[in-house]
């Protein structure tokens, strides 16, 4: 039987499956006989029971079939997980464009309030000399 767990997205996934450790003393019985996710053609014929090669096919294509459903349930599993990975990416993404934009929109405000405080410091030393200068004109008069 094929073992599924969770891969990190960054590990490359193999997926691999042997024959080999079927036991003989499975009869056909215990295994199902349709497998309705299999296509027509795909599905284990019935074997002849007098012909112990044929048992033994049999043996192997249930064994086949139980593990190919066993990886589409993996692929399934896996295409899931990369549709999360991809939308978290895309969030990420996003959130990366808005740090952007908002440190960019900071960094124009900033030199704005720069600006300004440099308007506002010359007003106020021009009113200063406004004053002076009429104060000078009121004393002369």
């Amino acid at each position: 039987m094929i073992t599924t767990a969770r891969v990190p997205a960054d590990k490359p996934v193999r997926i691999a499956f042997s024959l080999n450790d079927s036991p003989d003393d499975a009869s056909p019985e215990n295994f199902s006989l349709a497998f309705p996710e299999l296509d027509q053609q795909l599905q284990p014929l019935p074997p002849c029971h007098d012909s112990k090669e044929s048992m033994q096919v049999y043996k192997q294509h249930c064994k086949i079939a139980e593990e190919y459903h066993e990886v589409k349930k993996e692929i399934a599993l896996l295409e899931e997980r990369k549709k999360e990975l991809i939308a978290r990416l895309e969030q990420v993404e996003k959130e990366s464009m808005d740090a952007a934009r908002l440190a960019k929109e900071y960094a124009e405000l900033t030199e704005e309030n720069r600006t300004l405080k440099l308007a506002q410091t010359q007003c106020v030393e021009q009113l200063e000399k406004l004053r002076i200068q009429y104060q000078k004109r009121q004393g002369s008069s």
